[in-house]
């Protein structure tokens, strides 16, 4: 029970929570932005209704997400100072730096933007409406960035100094915070991945609307633009995970080893599908391999030597003293799987949808010009493409959720898999927490946030689901008819009519 009650124990699975239902928000941010900016470049550039009707509703979509992201990560920062108060003395001079520029530049410059862009429809010119978009979805970037690094540099410290006088770390550079390999690996993967969940999401709730075969046309190209990003983030985020493996096999071996459940070094190592073992004896009783990958992997050598769990330990006992210094390793092994899974899950989907699609299978279409929302009017193309075409866009609305289970199973497996460093190498977790919070005060706020965050859901489920069910809205003459000038007046811009 102490240990189930250990202030490290309920402070650690408080910033858990917290983080991964934060994170649940910020991809969606993140990509929703960028493609809402999308459709409303293309609205400008085209004229077309339905690019207009697009914008407004991924926009109000993208504008509830980054509205419970901003709640929700204010909270998760707030703990570093309730329960992580040791952490932040100690590395607060490097950590604290990427911080204050998400706040100062990234997390203002964003602001900014988003209001422009929300009230400035009949205020601001067609283009220079269309630029707020953009540099919201500019800001949304920055901001993932600054905090990036600053998980990276816990990962992967560099730029500082020890100053033993004081026993705090002190930045020495800051643009090796911000560009080390680590940093840049790690943003690229988790920009790539926050593009296939927005992919995921405008393809889930796109074929929520064709099944019940609902304003087509802004659906359909809503469609095909979530199917063609699914696609290709889905490949980026795995030419990126390659990536960002290659540097954690050189970084943090144990965190590769645990994730391959590898006790001891092999070469050539082998990538594990499955596996099963005695964690305190150390080895494994059943594995079901693939022989040679995992070296391949790690160095691009299907015959490199790949350093196993116990190796490992012995290595890191030796160099910062006794200890056991593995993660938890069924957490990590099938945390790390239960990432790739859903992941490459939601790939898949988006490259048979784009492949179904592209053949007219299941793309319902309206019989004339100007019909939308006749249901009884809009027959599938073919039969066959009928039948397939329920199941699959069943599937892609139950499937839009893969992507933000497989972001969450990657937080759990990057965070715990370098366990029992908070800083890896210098800082361990148990010398991170506050040393004047009680288990008491740990397990109410717990408790408090948790149930908080349970309201939070709620509304959050709610508001979507009303604004997915009611659809893209209609257009009035003010959303047509712009001002052409800052401040201009619409009927003063307007060109004269005339009546005969």
């Amino acid at each position: 029970m102490e240990l189930a009650l250990a202030p490290e124990t309920l402070a650690r699975w408080q910033f858990g929570i917290t983080t991964v239902y934060h994170f649940l928000f910020v991809p969606l941010t993140i990509s929703l932005s960028a493609l809402t900016a999308g459709l409303q470049t293309a609205w400008v550039r085209t004229g077309n209704e339905k690019y207009l009707r697009a914008t407004k509703f991924w926009g109000k979509l993208f504008l509830i997400n980054i509205a419970m992201g901003v709640v929700t990560g204010i909270v998760q920062e707030f703990q570093f100072g309730m329960n992580w108060s040791d952490y932040s003395r100690f590395v607060g001079d490097v950590f604290g730096a990427p911080l204050a520029f998400e706040a100062l530049i990234a997390f203002f410059f964003e602001s900014t933007f988003i209001g422009l862009w929300i009230f400035g429809w009949d205020k601001l010119p067609k283009k220079i409406h269309l630029a707020t978009i953009w540099m919201v979805a500019i800001g949304t970037v920055l901001s993932a960035f600054f905090i990036l690094a600053a998980n990276s540099w816990m990962q992967h410290p560099v730029g500082y100094r020890m100053n033993h006088a004081t026993g705090r770390a002190e930045l020495t550079d800051f643009l090796a915070v911000l560009t080390q390999n680590t940093a840049l690996a790690q943003a690229f993967h988790t920009l790539t991945a926050a593009f296939l969940t927005g992919g995921a999401f405008m393809v889930g709730i796109s074929a929520f609307h064709l099944l019940r075969k609902k304003h087509i046309r802004v659906m359909r190209t809503s469609l095909r633009l979530g199917l063609v990003t699914m696609v290709v983030a889905g490949l980026l985020t795995a030419v990126s995970g390659d990536q960002l493996g290659k540097v954690m096999f050189k970084q943090q071996p144990m965190k590769m080893a645990a994730a391959e459940a590898l006790w001891n070094g092999r070469a050539p190592a082998p990538f594990s599908v499955f596996a099963y073992g005695d964690v305190q004896k150390g080895h494994n009783t059943v594995a079901v391999e693939i022989p040679g990958l995992l070296s391949f992997l790690a160095d691009d050598s299907f015959s490199s030597f790949v350093p196993g769990i116990n190796d490992v330990n012995k290595a890191e006992q030796q160099r910062f003293g006794p200890g056991d210094y593995r993660p938890n390793i069924p957490v990590t092994f099938w945390g790390f799987r239960w990432m790739i899974g859903f992941g490459m899950s939601s790939f898949a989907l988006g490259l048979a949808g784009l492949w179904l699609t592209r053949r007219k299978f299941m793309l319902p279409a309206p019989l004339r010009t100007g019909e939308d929302e006749m249901p009884h009017l809009v027959p599938f193309r073919r039969p066959l493409g009928a039948r397939t075409g329920v199941w699959f866009w069943r599937l892609a609305v139950w499937t839009l959720g893969f992507p933000l289970i497989a972001n969450s199973w990657g937080w759990i497996f990057t965070e715990m898999g370098r366990q029992p460093w908070v800083v890896y190498g210098v800082l361990r977790t148990r010398n991170a927490v506050s040393p004047g919070v009680s288990e008491g005060e740990v397990l109410t706020s717990l408790i408090v946030f948790t149930l908080l965050y349970a309201v939070l859901a709620f509304i959050e489920v709610r508001l979507l689901a009303k604004y997915v069910k009611a659809g893209p809205p209609e257009l009035t003459d003010d959303d047509l008819n712009p001002p052409t000038r800052i401040g201009g007046d619409r009927d003063a811009d307007r060109p004269m009519a005339f009546s005969y």
